[in-house]
């Protein structure tokens, strides 16, 4: 029985073959674990989610495989705006000072 190590190592060698048989260079298999944990965070999963998914025990190892992206970034901000714009109205950020 191969052990994970030798099933891993042969699983690279496909992903080399088949990269090499498109014609495609610089695409690692290991780059498949960061475009996965993007799209996941895409979705709104949240760190600890990412965590779990990744297998990784700490936040940091879950941000490195994350990479933020602008289209991400523009949903969050119409987000926020949709928030303040539905959001009560107060003086104050506490409600009790003049502005």
């Amino acid at each position: 029985m191969r052990g994970p190590d030798s099933l891993l190592a042969g699983v690279v060698r496909l992903w080399r073959r088949a990269c090499s048989d498109l014609g495609i260079k610089g695409l690692h298999f290991h780059d498949l674990r960061h475009t996965g944990n993007t799209s996941a965070a895409s979705t709104g999963a949240g760190t600890r989610e990412l965590m779990a998914r990744m297998g990784h025990s700490t936040a940091r190892a879950a941000l490195i495989h994350q990479h933020a992206g602008a289209d991400r970034d523009r949903l969050i901000a119409d987000a926020v705006s949709g928030l303040v714009d539905k959001g009560p109205r107060r003086k104050g950020h506490t409600g009790d000072t003049q502005d």
